[in-house]
């Protein structure tokens, strides 16, 4: 049996993403955030687990972009992979059941006012995959 938490859910995130999307997917950005858009950054904010081996991650996801339009092109195809791909998927540490939106993607100020930022939070269950 897994420890509890032994799913790094931002990483395997990252990693499934980065193939569903095509684009640059991380936890922290880069000090020159405007060089490498679009971005979509993952961060986890909460959940909780059943103290065996389902974790349940409340995960932010925030979509970086020069343009309204772009950021939330980027974002709808981001919210369509979760919601609608992610259940059932497997990477190499963990396997993903239920995915719902807890917050609907919506803009977030970004201190930049050369990008957009486009935001929404996501319930994410997964276990380990042995």
């Amino acid at each position: 049996m897994a420890d509890v938490g032994s799913v790094d859910v931002e990483a395997a995130l990252v990693a499934w993403l980065k193939a569903e999307l095509q684009v640059r997917v991380l936890t922290d950005l880069p000090a020159a955030l405007v060089e490498v858009l679009p971005v979509v950054q993952i961060q986890r904010v909460g959940g909780n687990d059943d103290g065996l081996r389902l974790d349940r991650a409340l995960i932010d996801v925030d979509v970086y972009a020069t343009s309204r339009g772009a950021a939330s092109s980027l974002m709808s195809l981001t919210r369509a992979g979760l919601l609608g791909k992610l259940r059932g998927a497997r990477t190499s540490q963990a396997v993903f059941g239920l995915v719902r939106t807890v917050s609907a993607p919506a803009w977030r100020p970004y201190e930049n006012p050369a990008l957009r930022r486009f935001g929404a939070t996501f319930e994410i269950y997964s276990h380990p995959v042995s």
